[in-house]
């Protein structure tokens, strides 16, 4: 579980923001883009693909959505694949958004994947982090 990071908006809007893919390329730093989405934001099974800017395409998939509590996706890319899930907490008039997630491999991805295991949480803490500022200044 990765520290939450504190949203200075309610959590409606945090969730409402964060689940939306047309907004991923703006806070996550490792995305250029996300195409091919099929299915309306945030509604369980809706699917994508991440455009990476290592070039990786990773076809993603909304599997857990509780506006404004929680939601889940899953992305698979050759032998990798990732879980996340966001959770959504109110602190007052604020919400603390705190991150659990895990990656995986299989074969020769499985050594990789374990190192990722390890740094991705702090890269998502910091995209968040970049979320939050994004989401405050809309405000």
């Amino acid at each position: 579980m990765v520290a939450p990071v504190r949203f200075e908006v309610s959590c409606e809007d945090a969730y409402d923001y964060l689940i939306d893919p047309a907004n991923r390329a703006q806070w996550q730093s490792s995305l250029r883009d996300v195409v091919d989405v099929v299915g309306p934001d945030g509604v369980v099974g809706q699917t994508w693909t991440d455009v990476t800017t290592a070039r990786v395409r990773p076809h993603m998939e909304l599997t857990d959505a509780d506006r404004p509590h929680r939601w889940s996706e899953r992305g698979t890319w050759r032998g990798f694949f990732a879980t996340l899930t966001l959770t959504f907490t109110p602190v007052g008039t604020f919400c603390d958004v705190g991150v659990s997630m895990h990656v995986g491999g299989t074969g020769v991805a499985r050594p990789v994947a374990a190192v990722l295991n390890r740094l991705a949480p702090a890269a998502v803490r910091s995209d968040l982090r970049r979320a939050a500022k994004i989401v405050a200044r809309k405000e």
